[in-house]
């Protein structure tokens, strides 16, 4: 394939990328500028080359006028040997070299008797008969050619055959500068205004893209407000062409709701159904003789740990089932204001002092008791090993300009972790210390939780010398 080609190709195939990632509106509004200047180019260059050939034929007609008259003072009865011709009326004839000039030669004569305008002064006027000129319909040859001071003159020629007068060969010739200066400002004056019709209809074609397309965008801005919490569903009268659309959305939600309902039930259901038979378990190994102690210390042990497991999948179950929800949020500042209260009380025999700093309006897609459950997880698992202060942070996450979601820090004063030891303890059970009060699901609890909702949960090394928590929510 020649280089050229491959080049041409990798352009298009640039260009329809290009095109792809652009909105509706932008396509639209390029396609429609696109065409409307194709369009008012082609005109403007038609209308120029009609006003160019109309007049040049003016500017031939002209000269075919004065040709004509010429024709008739030959055709006259008279004298043959009449030099009293060519008295057109024209003052340019007179001039030298004012770039108006007539000639007549007769033919007949060995040699030839050319009589011309004053404005030729001494020169003559080439003759298109031996350029090789074919005569048009009218018998007149017409072209361009150079004249005198070897300037460009635009010629009708004929030839005369005047029967006993003589045979002669007409010529009228004149510069086509004014023409062409006509022509040249026609040509500005229609570049200046098709240019500005262009302006013109790109500006309307902004405007009835921005109107056409209104309804889409208030449907945009309707499911917009239902993902932020705003709304239930999508409001207002649209066109005819976008209510199926806002309709099917509107049922789609509707639908969603109900499925996370259902599975809500089905999950608290199963929840009941669990935990009365453990329960029954329980109370029976708690009830048995002495000399099966060692099986109810077992069953008991293992009722436990299917408790812890069977509450751990159904809350994970219920975490899924409220992210699927659309247009659940949550503020965060109430539930971290709570929560800094609450471990306030119970962590005031160690003296820890909780602080927090959140932005207010900040707020987090999704359930508050989830969020509730991921903070208060790491703000207590930090109460646990500070020594004095546990400090939490809420900001937004950024990429670049944009609000990305909710980065929680949550840093203490404790002794910390090492990196091999941050690697493993959001392991569900894994615990560092069996000192300290808790069944080692907290961490991992917020790492599960946090993937439901397509966060992270990582840990480093805080500022305070402790631990750092970061939560990186959506």
């Amino acid at each position: 394939m020649p280089a050229s080609a491959s080049l041409s190709a990798w352009r298009r195939v640039a260009l329809s990328r290009w095109l792809g990632r652009r909105s509706i509106a932008t396509r639209l509004f390029l396609s429609a500028a696109f065409w409307s200047s194709v369009i008012l180019l082609i005109a403007g260059l038609i209308l120029s080359a009609i006003y160019r050939q109309t007049s040049e034929g003016d500017f031939d007609a002209r000269l075919g006028v004065y040709l004509r008259a010429l024709v008739a003072e030959l055709a006259a009865p008279g004298d043959d040997q009449r030099t009293e011709i060519g008295q057109l009326g024209e003052p340019l004839f007179d001039l030298p070299l004012s770039g108006w000039y007539w000639q007549v030669t007769r033919l007949d004569t060995p040699m030839p008797d050319i009589r011309a305008s004053n404005s030729l002064f001494a020169e003559r006027l080439p003759k298109l008969v031996d350029a090789g000129v074919e005569p048009g319909m009218d018998g007149a040859r017409k072209a361009f050619a150079k004249g005198p001071d070897d300037r460009r003159l635009r010629i009708v020629e004929r030839l005369i055959d005047a029967g006993e007068q003589g045979r002669f060969l007409v010529q009228v010739a004149a510069t086509p500068d004014d023409v062409e200066r006509d022509i040249v400002r026609f040509e500005l004056a229609v570049g200046l205004t098709f240019s500005l019709l262009a302006l013109l209809l790109v500006g309307s074609t902004a405007l009835q893209v921005r109107f056409g397309l209104r309804p889409l965008r208030r449907l945009q801005n309707g499911v917009a407000a239902i993902r932020r919490g705003e709304g239930e569903r999508i409001m207002g009268s649209f066109p005819r062409d976008i209510l199926p659309l806002a309709s099917e959305l509107n049922l789609l939600i509707a639908s969603n709701r109900e499925i996370v309902e259902r599975a809500r039930t089905h999950v608290g259901n199963l929840a009941h159904a669990l935990k009365t038979p453990l329960s029954v378990i329980l109370n029976e190994a708690d009830t048995a003789p002495p000399d099966s102690e060692a099986l109810a210390e077992k069953v008991r042990e293992q009722a436990g740990i299917m408790r812890e497991q069977v509450n751990y999948h159904l809350e994970r179950a219920r975490a899924a089932a409220r992210s699927s929800v659309i247009g659940t949020v949550t503020d965060v500042q109430p539930v971290v204001d709570g929560l800094i209260r609450t471990f306030d009380k119970i962590y005031r025999d160690r003296a820890v002092v909780f602080t927090a700093e959140v932005p207010p309006g900040l707020r987090f897609r999704g359930e508050r008791q989830d969020f509730e459950e991921m903070a208060g997880n790491l703000i207590d698992n930090a109460g646990k090993w500070a020594a004095e202060r546990v400090s939490v942070t809420v900001e937004p996450a950024r990429q670049g300009d944009l609000v990305a979601g909710v980065a929680v820090v949550v840093e203490d004063d404790g002794p910390g972790l090492t990196p091999d030891e941050r690697s493993v303890v959001t392991r569900r059970g894994r615990r560092m210390d069996e000192t300290k009060p808790g069944s080692g699901l907290g961490l991992s609890i917020v790492v599960d939780l946090a993937g439901v909702y397509g966060g992270m949960l990582t840990l480093d090394e805080s500022r305070l010398g402790g631990l750092r928590a970061t939560l990186l929510l959506p």
